[in-house]
Formats: C-alpha cells, structure tokens, sequence
C-alpha cells in the first residue's frame, strides 16, 4: 500500500504510525525495566495517551492513504467504440458495458415465435401468440401488458431480477443470457411485444 501513496503522503503516515509504534515498544520494553511498577498511577493517562496514538494512527490511514476517485466522467464510460450501429462503452478501468438492448423492431417475430417454441418457453409460460397454456411460469399475455422491449429483454437474460408475484426465483433457467445470440434475443423480445 506505501508504495502507492504519493512521498507526502507515506512520510505523514509513517510519521504517525512510528510514533505509535515507538510509544509502544517503549511502554512494553525501555519503561517498565527502570520502574517496575509502570504505569501504576499513571494508568489513566497510559490508557489516554494509547486511545489518542490509536485514533491518530486510524486518521491517518484515513487522510493519507485515502484512495482517489475517478471523477463520473471517467467512470462511467468516457471511451465508446462503435461497432456495426452498436455501441458499447467501457470504463476506464476496462469493464466493458453491456450494449443498449436494442428496440423490438429489430428482431423478426416469426423467427421468435420458433425460437419460444425451440427453447421450450411454452413448457412453462402460458402465451395465447404461441398457442401455450402451461402454469410452471407467469402468463405472459398478463405478465407483458405494457412492458418494453428493456423490460422483456431482461426478463429473459436476467430472470430473478423482478419476479412476478405469486411465482418462486430460481424457475426459469439463468443462462439464456448466455445460450441466445443477440439476434435470437432481439427476435424472441420482438414476437413477445407484437402480440401485446
């Protein structure tokens, strides 16, 4: 951690930290071999004199190896590259960030409607477009009403960040995220929101 502080910095709290640390090699080793009876009735002002080492020591490390904070701008995404209409940002320290789910318009309907059928949605989703009426997961014809393409996209690849009351986390399978293609997961979002 030293080696990161700026020389200002290390020498402050190395200043504080010896002295600490003196105060208590001295208290331990040097004091008590001259008067054996230390710090007898000094106690209350040993016990002040270590509480007040203690919290500047914490100070300290507090105000001189406090870490600097990247400033939003840089934080939150400064460089964006752009690739084929899509952008995607990163953050200085090189997390890269999840591209903007694109509209429902994007995807085709009819490739999603193969899609839920292929991946087996209609095994637990209830959906009149699809021609489903299973119970395992929410009804989507109710579950959708009024919902965005940011909504029905997260739905999918995160599916225990909102769950429909009434209905256990941990049902629907956590990967598709994973699974389906970007153009899968626009088509799929596309025939869920056309039949709203």
């Amino acid at each position: 951690m030293l080696l990161g502080l700026s020389t200002g910095n290390a020498v402050g709290l190395a200043l504080i930290a010896g002295a600490f640390v003196v105060f208590a090699l001295l208290s331990a080793l040097v004091i008590p071999r001259r008067w054996p009876q230390y710090p007898g009735r000094g106690l209350g002002w040993f016990i002040a004199g270590t509480l007040v080492l203690f919290v500047a020591t914490l100070g300290a490390v507090e105000v001189f190896a406090r870490e600097t904070e990247p400033s939003e701008e840089h934080a939150v995404g400064e460089t964006t590259t752009e690739t084929g209409g899509t952008t995607t940002g990163e953050t200085t320290t090189g997390e890269a960030q999840p591209p903007p789910p694109p509209a429902a318009s994007e995807g085709d309907a009819t490739a999603g409607k193969a899609l839920f059928t292929s991946q087996g949605c209609g095994g637990c989703h209830a959906f009149s477009a699809a021609g489903t009426n299973a119970s395992v997961g929410p009804n989507l014809d109710e579950a959708l009403q009024g919902k965005d393409a940011e909504f029905v996209r997260e739905s999918i690849v995160e599916p225990n960040k909102e769950i429909t009351s009434g209905y256990a986390p941990n049902i629907m399978p956590q990967d598709f995220g994973q699974k389906l293609s970007q153009k899968q997961l626009d088509d799929l979002v596309a025939f869920l929101l056309q039949n709203q």
